[in-house]
This record gives structure tokens, sequence and C-alpha cells, in this order.
């Protein structure tokens, strides 16, 4: 079925639908506009809120990616913005294969719309023209045949009139047969003019006028094909983002999974711990008998206590060091720190007799006092940052071994180019038309300068490692000093194998003498009061009751070693167990 044979008198019907079409057409182009400037904006503001929340450079937001809830919440605001990026990727796709493309369709449509009407319309006018014509041969045909009638009525009345002369009657006769001559002709005027005018109308009809209506709904069925597109790449331009997209959200899911709590409060821990001890026991002054000030340097720290230390003697005991106090000049030592958390089922909290302001002053005089001098000639003298002596004992040990195993790095490569310009000298020595030997001896001297400084620099950061005690009890500050993937540190044990540090010989005589406390005796025994994981690297788990063997001491860091009957040894926190030596 087709327009030129079922619509061939629906002009008017057809003009208005193919005019609807290339209205839609326009709407639709529009409607596509509008949601690209969406989704531009869109796009727009998520960069703007990613790019508001994403840390300055150097800024402390910054330095706290280490954690990793920092770090997911930044990964979230990479894929974010990457998620944007599809969004504005969607909004150029748009406009460039809908919009554009339709926009210059839709000129072509109204250029060939505009063309098959005025064919209609000359197709109607020359019809038109020639019924024109029909018309006027048949009204003459009509005036000229009733005046052949007139003139023959009026010669037979001549000819019956007896006073007409003979004259008379033969003139009224030629007038009527030229009247009827001429009505004859015009009789044959208009029959050919009729069947001129047939001809053409059945051409209009049957012929010009479908080929239009045809041409007109080819014209409109390829444009609903090309809206048909349209409205598919609509949807195909969202769904070829769609894997992208998909990664982003998978990039966020991934982010969240890859928070680990427990290594974010290691990674606190590390950053953070200053490796001092806590204050010792108070013992009992017996006034009666004088003063005895006994000093607390034999009673064990403990390397953690619980939670509930702070809980229930913050407002009490640590009443000193609040913002609002005030403290003797003394007391602002760098070599006092600030409690720190303790796992929540760590042992009981110590009690610190009835007046925790007296025991405060106490502790500050036995543990400051004697370091008053010290204190006053860093107040003179500039900080030796150099030896990062500044530092809590920790943290100072970290600071000296990454120093060192810099050093290490640049010694290795000052080594690897000396060994190559000796090469490349043996090479001129034997090749002279290569080089000459003697060109190298500025960079060969350069590099044994920087060896030996980089070999002295090393032998003292190595030096005041062992003073800060990177050697023996280090051992015990390390071991449970684990990174995100539960490698340990360079000072740990697992570290003292490798070969490929120059740093290996330090280490050595701390291995021998590690070998030889696994192969010691039991000096005592423990019974633990809590349960301890031993999650960290050289701890030991236990459960609550269970006795032990001990064969190492607490060394004043609050950690004890101690053995199973099956031979595992590790350290546990000297407070968690209940410790009787042998005598």
């Amino acid at each position: 079925m087709d327009w030129g044979t079922e619509l061939w008198d629906q002009y008017d019907i057809l003009d208005k639908h193919t005019q609807s079409g290339l209205d839609l057409v326009e709407k639709y182009v529009k409607f596509v506009k509008e949601r690209t400037e969406i989704e531009q904006n869109y796009a727009k503001q998520l960069r703007n809120l990613t790019k508001k929340y994403s840390p300055k450079r150097g800024s402390k937001e910054e330095q706290e990616c280490r954690f990793s809830n920092h770090q997911a919440f930044l990964d979230v605001l990479n894929e974010m913005n990457d998620y944007a990026g599809q969004r504005e990727l969607i909004a150029e796709n748009m406009m460039i294969n809908i919009c554009i493309e339709l926009t210059k369709y839709l000129q072509d449509l109204k250029q060939e719309r505009k063309m098959h009407l005025l064919d209609a319309k000359k197709a109607q006018q020359s019809l038109e023209g020639t019924y024109k014509q029909l018309d006027n041969s048949k009204k003459r045909f009509e005036r000229e045949w009733r005046e052949a009638e007139k003139a023959t009525q009026n010669a037979d009345k001549t000819d019956q009139d007896l006073n007409a002369t003979k004259a008379d009657v033969e003139k009224a006769k030629q007038q009527a047969h030229m009247r009827t001559h001429i009505a004859e002709e015009c009789k044959n005027d208009y029959a050919a003019q009729l069947q001129k005018y047939n001809k053409e109308q059945n051409q209009f009809y049957f012929t010009d006028m479908p080929l239009i209506f045809n041409n007109l709904q080819d014209m409109d069925e390829r444009r609903i094909k090309k809206m048909a597109q349209g409205y598919i790449q609509f949807s195909d331009t969202e769904r070829q983002v769609m894997p992208i997209i998909g990664k982003c959200l998978e990039g966020i899911t991934r982010a969240g999974t890859n928070v680990n709590e427990r290594n974010d409060s290691v990674v606190l821990i590390e950053q953070h711990k200053s490796g001092f001890e806590r204050p010792g026991d108070l013992e009992f002054e017996d006034y009666s008998q004088g003063i005895n000030r006994a000093s607390s340097d034999s009673s064990l720290g403990t390397p953690k206590g619980p939670l509930e230390l702070l809980g229930k003697n913050k407002n009490k005991t640590f009443r000193l060091f609040n913002k609002k106090s005030k403290l003797p000049s003394s007391s602002l030592s760098p070599f006092s720190t600030p409690p720190t958390p303790s796992p929540a089922n760590g042992p009981p909290s110590p009690k610190f007799g009835r007046d925790p302001l007296s025991y405060c002053l106490k502790e500050i005089n036995k543990t400051v006092k004697p370091r008053i001098s010290s204190f006053r000639t860093l107040k003179r003298t500039p900080v030796d940052t150099e030896g990062f002596t500044h530092l809590p004992p920790e943290q100072r040990r970290k600071r000296l071994q990454q120093k060192i195993d810099d050093i290490s790095k640049e010694l290795q490569k000052e080594m690897d180019q000396s060994e190559a310009l000796g090469k490349m000298k043996d090479v001129y020595e034997k090749n002279p038309q290569m080089g000459d030997p003697a060109s190298l001896a500025p960079q060969i001297a350069q590099t044994a300068q920087n060896m030996e400084r980089l070999r002295g620099d090393l032998n003292k950061y190595e030096s005041w490692l062992a003073e800060a005690g990177g050697r023996g009890d280090s051992i015990r500050y390390s071991t449970h000093s684990l990174n995100n993937n539960g490698a340990h540190n360079p000072s740990s044990p697992g570290a003292l194998s490798d070969d490929t540090d120059p740093s290996h010989d330090i280490y050595t005589e701390f291995d021998d003498d590690f070998e030889v406390e696994e192969l010691a005796a039991p000096i005592g025994q423990c019974t633990a009061l809590y349960n301890f994981p031993g999650s960290s690297e050289g701890t030991i788990s236990m459960q609550e009751g269970e006795v032990l063997s001990v064969v190492e001491e607490d060394k004043g860091d609050g950690w004890t070693r101690v053995r199973r009957n099956n031979g595992d040894e590790g350290y546990i926190p000297t407070s968690y167990a209940t410790i009787t030596l042998n005598k």
C-alpha cells in the first residue's frame, strides 16, 4: 500500500503529516541537546566535588593517606573523577552522533519536502490552466451555438415573410450559415480542449500526484528509520561507557574492601610510638623511720595497658597533662610523652595512691630532674637533627635505620659506577684509540671520595643505631612493628638475612646472640592473665590461664620472652601474665 494510490485525494493531510514528522526530528534534537547539557553540568559538578575534597599537596590530609581508610577515600575521589569523565564522553558522543547528524539530516529533509510540494503545486497549476481553457471553449461554444440558432430562426422567419425581398431572404440565410459554421468550429475546439483536459487530468491523478505522494512517503519512511536509529544511538551511547563506569564502581568497591582497620592502627602505632617507658609503681615511704625515697627504676613497664587505664583515670591521674594545667619547667622536657591507648582486654589499671598530684610531681622529679642539665644544654645549643636525638627512642631508631638504608643504596650506586669506570679504564688502556684513560681519573677520584664519605656516614649512623638500641634489645621493638603487607622492618629478625644490605654486619653479632638465647634454659614460669592473639611478627599467642616458661626477663620495654613445652618461643606483654622467676 502506498500513499499515491490510497491517499490520492489527501494532499492537505500528507502536507501536515510530513511537517509534523520534521517537527518531531527538531524536537528530538532539542531534547538530546538538553540531555547533553545536563550530562556536562553533572560531570562538571562531580569534578568540582572531587576537587573540593581532594587533599592539597603537602597538607595534613595528604600525609594521612598512609592509612588505608584515608587512601580508600582518595581512591573513591579518583574513581568519581573518572566517572565524571565518562559522563562528559556520553555528552560528547550524543552531541556528535545524534544532534549534529540529525540536524544536518533535517535540513536535507526540509529541502526534499519543499521540492516535492513544489512539483505537486506545479502539476496542480497546470491542470487548473487546462481546465480554464476547457471552460472558456465550452462557454464560447455555448454562446456561438445560441447565436447560430437565432440566425437560423431569423432566416426562416424572413423566408416566410411575404413583404421580405429576395435579397433580405438571401442575406438572412447567409448569416445563419455563417453562424452555424462558427458554432461548429467552437464545438470542435471545445471537444479538443475537453480531450486535452481529460488527458491531463488522468496524468495528474494517476501518474504525477501518485509519484509525488510516493516520494513523500519514501521521504517520511526514511525519516522514521533515521529517528529509530537516533533512539537506539541514544541508548547505545550510554551503554558503550557502561563497562568503564562499571570499572569505576568496582574500583570504589575495591577501595572499600581494601580498608584494613587493624593495619591502620598498626600504622598509627609505628608512626607515633615514642619508645619511652611508663612510670613505674611507687614504693611505700615510711616517714616514721625517716625519708626513704626509693627509686622505681627496677619496676617493670608494660608495653600496652588496657583502654580502661585512660577511661578510669584520665580525669584523676593525667589531669596534670591537660592544657589548662601549669607544669614545672622541668616537666616540659622532650623526654616525656603523654600515655598512649592500650588493648581493651589488657591488665587492670595500676594504683597511683591517694594523691595523684603528689604522685605525678614525684614521678617528674625522679624521671625528668636527672636530665634537666642535658635539657638546658639542648636549650642553649641547636637540636642535633643529624643523629635524630630530638626524636623519641622508637622514632629515632626508625629514622636511623631509614637513613642507613638510603646511604647503603647511594653507596651501592657509587660502587657500581666505580666498577664501570674501572672497566672503561681497562678498555681505554687496551685500546687507546677509543679514549684516554687519564680522562677518567677525575671521575674515579670523585667516585672514590664519595664512597669514602658514604662509608663514613654509614659507620656513623650504624654506631648511632647501636647506641639507640638497634642491636640487642631492638628486637623487642621491631618484632611487633609490621607494615600493611605483614612484612617486618629491616631491623626485625626477618630482615637480618638480606645479604645485599650493607648494614648486615651490624646485626651479625646480634644473630649469634639470638641463637644462643633460643637455647637458653628457662629462668622462671608465667601464667597468662588475659588472652593475647600474638598476631605480630616475633610474638606468641596465649590463652588465659596458660602456663609458659620464661626464657628472657623483661628488659624494661614491656615484653617478656616465653617458651611453650613444644618449643615455640616468642614475646608476650609482661602485664598480661603473672611472672615467677627462679631464685
